[in-house]
């Protein structure tokens, strides 16, 4: 009937019972329930509720098992994104919540992450490509999506630069309107309108460039993506680098992304396509800054230079986001041809890739997030030490060549985040933490060089500052922060200090900064000794790096020219990633039951907190990539060429499984084979003298295929889980195991 609603409501729709619970639900952003039974006649019931990261993370893994489900997912997670580039926290069967403000509760908080947007929609996207080629392409001028209204004004630029901790206001009044309208028309009233107080329809490129100008209006050069939105990414024990912290991270999968987006345009059938007025100034301003200064990617960026592009970046954001906040979408539409598009991927993916570089580090690794300090001229740029997040981050974008990430895999297992004892990886290095008495020491060198602290001394004022029995010095052991500091300082103007005060202010709070260093102070991850903290695996990490390394070796399988050497190498680190996972140790060894998923390995203990983890899924993804299962143009493939030998049985026997059917069904295993299923159909891998496929069917004859592919009907029948195929017997030459 062509009501792009309908159709909207219809894809996004999925027939799910319950998402993954989280390992922590006592975390206020984490309150949902899993309702499988109706309460009245117990009859059961589809819904699902949760965080929005557990739930995209983990149907990455469920779109494997129902591939033609991957539209509707791809539809629930840009529909219930926001105009200006974010997401809520909580996804639900019926639209999408997000966190208030609440007095009464110290823990209420608001806030976007800022990673959620970009990694998780493209490996949608990737799947997407490869079972349905062409499906993007029609999705490009079609007016399917909408953007969610979430009651959060981000603030204007100028304000985010002076607080950056401090950028987002909640809109009460908007906050009841909306909750109001969506008890008397449903989940669409919580979505955003234009100015004839219609549903603001856009089309998919839209809504990704919606996305990808965020990230870019917070792009700073060298450094990465500004952590500005009150949120940490992926991993929450760095909450402490949310303002003056810049991921580099998310600009490893930003490169990512573009490159996608770069083959997907370039293929397309579609010249141009219509987009809002508003975003395409902002799109129209955000290129022209970046060709207006791309002559620096010649060689280093300077400090003065940094903080002109970030300025010019943030300033074109901010305008967009208000021009919206305050008005609304007119509703009129802009032309915006596909080669535009692509002329801005390619200078975005220049200016990604110089960032790149200039985070390598002299060790071989990569940074994962960067400090940045900002005064009227310059952004300065600062280093942490090495974390895994950035090595699995720059492994997965695409960028590093073969060589180049052998190099980083052999730097990683001599780095300070090996641990020896348990063969795998630490998020970051251990270090011994300062004592009570080594903490908050002022040196002495900085009193002699401040009148201002002498003063005080001599006075025996201790607002500021004080002096111990060994004459040690010391600030104020009240202070918290910076902004404690400044309310002394001027409690000291207004009581005879006033031109000390106006003369060293700046002075005190930089060595106040000097003594404490809060700005490269992450959060949890660097005072804890289990829960993502200091000495402790964190095994979703591991199993991310897994998956990481199988990807790269994968690619470099791929090329025909790739040196054997360099593929054995790769294959090396990835067998070796695999041995440090749980599963492969003993009990002792491990500290816990090793087929069961913990989320951590802290220094002290074995494994803690069983559970769920979004270890699974990375694992799950393994061993799909593993045994050699893809999708190319459509069609199933079989091509394992990371598996080894020894994972084959020596003798026959048999397997009893519950099909596509719901019935139970036994399965013959020959010698030298082994069996897995794929969309709920056996699959049987026997070793032979030639490649070949033979699929069975319960009510037809068998179809034979020479070579390792399936042909399109067959594959269809496979992914669509009609209950028509019964098993897949694949032959296999001993050539293709490890």
């Amino acid at each position: 009937c062509k009501d792009p609603d309908l159709y909207r409501l219809c894809k996004e729709y999925l027939p799910l019972k319950f998402s993954r619970r989280h390992g922590d639900p006592s975390r206020p952003w984490n309150q949902f329930s899993i309702n499988t039974h109706s309460e009245l006649d117990g009859s059961k019931i589809l819904d699902y509720q949760g965080n929005w990261r557990d739930i995209f993370q983990n149907w990455e893994a469920l779109v494997h098992s129902y591939p033609d489900f991957i539209e509707g997912m791809i539809f629930k997670f840009l529909n219930a994104t926001t105009f200006d580039g974010y997401n809520p926290y909580r996804v639900t069967k019926d639209g999408f919540d997000w966190e208030t403000i609440e007095p009464d509760n110290p823990w209420s908080y608001i806030g976007y992450w800022g990673d959620h947007q970009i990694i998780y929609l493209l490996k949608f996207l990737e799947f997407y490509r490869k079972h349905q080629p062409d499906a993007l392409d029609s999705l490009f001028d079609s007016d399917y999506f909408v953007y969610a209204n979430v009651p959060y004004r981000i603030k204007p630029y100028r304000d985010i630069a002076r607080d950056p901790k401090n950028t987002i206001d909640f809109d009460t009044s908007l906050d009841q309107s909306i909750r109001q309208k969506v008890d008397q028309k449903g989940a669409d009233a919580a979505l955003l309108g234009n100015m004839a107080g219609e549903i603001h329809r856009v089309n998919f490129l839209e809504k990704v460039l919606a996305t990808v100008l965020a990230k870019v209006s917070n792009f700073i050069p060298e450094g990465g993506i500004w952590m500005n939105t009150q949120r940490p990414e992926w991993n929450d024990a760095n909450n402490a680098l949310v303002g003056n912290g810049v991921s580099m991270v998310t600009l490893y999968y930003l490169r990512r992304f573009l490159k996608f987006f770069e083959g997907l345009i370039a293929g397309s059938q579609t010249d141009q396509v219509q987009v809002s007025g508003e975003l395409k100034d902002l799109f129209d301003l955000i290129v022209r800054i970046l060709h207006d200064h791309q002559d620096l990617l010649r060689g280093r960026i300077d400090d003065h230079q940094r903080k002109i592009i970030t300025d010019a970046l943030g300033q074109a954001g901010s305008d967009y986001r208000i021009r919206v906040y305050d008005n609304g979408f007119s509703g009129e539409k802009s032309d915006l041809a596909l080669d535009q598009i692509a002329d801005f991927i390619g200078t975005s993916l220049q200016y990604m890739e110089h960032s790149i570089e200039a985070n390598r580090r002299p060790d071989r690794l990569y940074h994962a997030y960067n400090i940045m300090s900002m005064n009227d001229d310059a952004i300065f740029i600062s280093h942490l030490d090495e974390m895994l997040e950035g090595q699995v981050a720059a492994l997965s974008s695409g960028y590093l060549g073969s060589e180049e990430a052998v190099k980083l895999l052999d730097a990683l297992r001599k780095s300070a985040l090996y641990r020896p004892d348990q063969n795998s990886y630490m998020l970051y290095p251990d270090k011994d933490l300062p004592r009570f008495l080594e903490k908050n020491n002022i040196p002495e060198e900085r009193i002699r060089k401040s009148r201002l602290f002498q003063k005080l001394l001599a006075d025996c004022d201790f607002r500021l500052i004080n002096r111990d029995v060994n004459g040690g010095c010391h600030f104020n052991g009240n202070f918290r922060n910076a902004g404690d500091v400044k309310t002394a300082l001027e409690e000291l103007k207004s009581t005879g200090y006033q031109e000390l005060v106006e003369e060293e202010s700046k002075f005190i709070l930089a060595v106040f900064e000097e003594v404490f260093n809060h700005k490269a102070f992450t959060g949890r991850s660097g005072t804890f000794f289990a829960y993502e903290g200091l000495g402790s695996i964190y095994w979703h990490m591991v199993s991310k790096l897994h998956l990481a390394v199988l990807e790269v070796c994968l690619d470099a399988m791929e090329r025909t020219k790739q040196d054997d050497a360099l593929i054995r190498s790769l294959v090396s680190h990835f067998q070796e990633i695999g041995e440090g996972i749980g599963i492969h140790k003993s009990p002792e060894e491990y500290g816990a039951f090793p087929t069961d998923p913990y989320s951590h390995t802290p220094k002290h203990r074995g494994a803690q907190q069983p559970g769920m983890t979004g270890q699974v899924k990375e694992d799950i993804l393994v061993s799909i990539g593993e045994l050699g299962v893809f999708i190319d143009q459509g069609r199933l493939t079989f091509r394992p060429r990371l598996l080894k030998k020894s994972e084959l049985s020596t003798e026959t026997g048999s397997l009893e499984f519950v099909n596509v059917r719901q019935e139970s069904q036994r399965i013959d295993i020959p010698g030298k084979a082994l069996c897995f299923s794929y969309c709920q159909v056996p699959v049987v891998y026997r070793m032979a003298d030639e490649d070949r496929v033979e699929v069975r069917f319960f009510k037809e004859a068998s179809r034979k295929f020479n070579g390792l592919k399936l042909d399109d009907e067959t594959s269809a029948l496979v992914f669509q889980r009609t209950g028509e195929v019964m098993e897949i017997m694949v032959s296999l030459q001993s050539t293709h195991f490890l």
